[in-house]
């Protein structure tokens, strides 16, 4: 069992097995990253912890922006009551770095692995267990596929255990029957002890599986075993090996078992729907396995060198379309956080990728997804996007991130309604999702535009909380005030938005591609009124 380790600052309890911050007996919205944050400061309160420390002990020492460990560092404070004008709880030692300040008292474990605290009252069961309210379990089989342990011995080969699996989150959520939480959501607990159980009730999921991956010598072993989460009872395990150049014959076997495991009146005519090679060049597809690997750091210089590693596979295989995909996407995601140096030339560069990726990905679901959506945001192809968009949804209904881009671009499209569904479906399937603004961004931009102000704002707080540097997130907000008659607010609002990124203005904000003429005219009326410059 993971014995659970529970801390007490003022009015707060952090407790690290549950991933869950809580001021009393309310729970405290805080992101995954920023909750690491917290936990590393506070278990390493006796000392200074430099820039190093944290890129290493919260981004596995990857490149990341002073201005992202920055807005981690603010949504931490902000999260327990602090700021940087007060250091209260978190102080800002100058060319040092930060240290956590504040009184401590650690929560030791009985021997019933519960907590207790010597200086409080005893708690009864129920309320030392507390954690994350439990997500309902759907009607059918569910499952989290966690991130497989690297046992090559090398550090530098995480992206293909984590490549491994995300094919095969990706071969079992095309089974219509079966309930996959996102990758993203899944990975959040990589690297951590985890009790599945707590598992299985944060994410609502019925099955839970680990696994790791060897690679040596030109060979692969992948292990794994599938645990029910709510009894903790192993109900199958495997190991599978082979050669390296057959890793897509392994990944099918993984899925096709897993999936006989949770279902066994599966009939072989399913498991042989999840066969499919992306690639016949391994070169290229390693090359993509370390594309995503950057790609899902989401940083400026992340993206860029994702953008690079996609490239370089579509030279090994011009006919990788996935790669093409989600070479589009880093261009998309370029053009929304601002990092565009030319707008005109990377909107068409990303464009002839969208739409390579759609003529040669008839039936991949990245290439169709992501490319789909690149031609709506950056050739303004709305008929033609929307139909590749809805035809990865027909042939994987259970991938989160297809959801999340169909709702973006319902927005887009005029169909608040539909928005709001999809994307509240996305947040289902990956309720954990490093990216969850995304989602709760688009869910405000879906009631701005419906018209709905104050929803709108508490949607886009929301993601500001997860991400305080989303572009589109600090817009809905700058918007949605002005147009409530809340000026202070909007100012506050605009002036961060400009803070992110000085050279936005109304005539060339990426989100100016709505259908609906009424849409257009009410965001950039609310843009104007905020302060947002012509």
């Amino acid at each position: 069992m993971v014995l659970h380790v529970r801390v007490c600052f003022g009015d707060y309890t952090l407790d690290r097995a549950c991933g869950e911050l809580t001021r009393g007996s309310d729970r405290v919205a805080i992101g995954p990253q920023a909750f690491d944050l917290l936990v590393y400061l506070v278990l390493n309160r006796d000392r200074v912890l430099s820039k190093e420390d944290l890129l290493q002990a919260i981004w596995g020492g990857r490149t990341v922006s002073d201005s992202t460990l920055t807005s981690h560092i603010n949504a931490v404070r902000k999260a327990v009551g602090d700021s940087g004008e007060q250091q209260a709880l978190i102080r800002t030692i100058p060319r040092k770095g930060y240290r956590f300040i504040g009184q401590v008292r650690d929560e030791h474990p009985s021997a019933d692995g519960l907590m207790n605290d010597p200086t409080q009252p005893e708690l009864g069961p129920s309320e030392a267990a507390r954690s994350l309210p439990a997500l309902p379990i759907p009607d059918k089989p569910s499952i989290a596929v966690l991130a497989f342990q690297n046992l090559s011995g090398d550090p530098d080969q995480d992206y293909f255990a984590d490549g491994v699996v995300e094919d095969i989150i990706t071969a079992l959520s095309r089974l219509p029957w079966v309930f996959v939480i996102a990758r993203n959501s899944s990975f959040t607990y990589k690297g951590r002890a985890v009790d599945v159980k707590q598992v299985g009730r944060q994410l609502g999921v019925r099955y839970v599986l680990e696994g790791s991956v060897r690679k040596a010598a030109g060979r692969m072993r992948v292990t794994t075993q599938l645990v029910e989460a709510a009894t903790r009872a192993h109900l199958w395990a495997e190991r599978f090996e082979g050669a390296i150049d057959r890793v897509f014959d392994l990944q099918d076997q993984v899925a096709a078992s897993v999936a006989g495991a949770i279902a066994p009146k599966l009939e072989q005519a399913e498991i042989q729907r999840v066969k499919r090679k992306p690639t016949e060049s391994l070169d290229a597809y390693d090359c993509y396995l370390r594309g995503m690997a950057s790609f899902h750091q989401r940083s400026r210089v992340a993206t860029s060198d994702a953008l690079h590693l996609f490239s370089r596979a579509i030279e090994l295989d011009s006919e990788f379309a996935a790669a093409y995909g989600m070479g589009a996407w880093c261009y998309v995601w370029r053009a929304y956080n601002g990092w565009m140096a030319d707008r005109a030339k990377e909107r068409l560069e990303g464009a002839h990728l969208a739409r390579r990726a759609v003529e040669l990905g008839k039936d991949d679901v990245v290439a169709l997804s992501r490319g789909g959506y690149g031609l709506c945001f950056l050739a303004g192809e709305f008929d033609a996007g929307l139909v590749f968009v809805d035809r990865a949804l027909q042939l994987n209904p259970n991938l989160a991130t297809t959801w999340v881009l169909s709702g973006l671009l319902r927005n887009f499209t005029g169909e608040t309604d539909v928005a709001i569904e999809h994307l509240a479906r996305a947040m289902r399937l990956s309720p954990l999702d490093p990216a969850l603004y995304h989602m709760q961004a688009g869910t405000g931009l879906a009631h701005f535009l419906a018209g709905r102000f104050d929803e709108a704002c508490k949607w886009a707080e929301r993601a500001l909380r997860e991400e305080p540097n989303w572009v589109p997130a600090s817009s809905v907000a700058a918007a949605a005030h002005a147009l409530a008659s809340r000026p202070e607010e909007a100012e506050r609002a605009m002036a961060h938005l400009r803070a992110v990124d000085p050279e936005l203005r109304v005539s060339t904000f990426t989100l100016r591609i709505f259908r609906r003429p009424e849409h257009l005219a009410r965001w950039q009326d609310g843009l104007r009124k905020a302060g947002l410059p012509e």
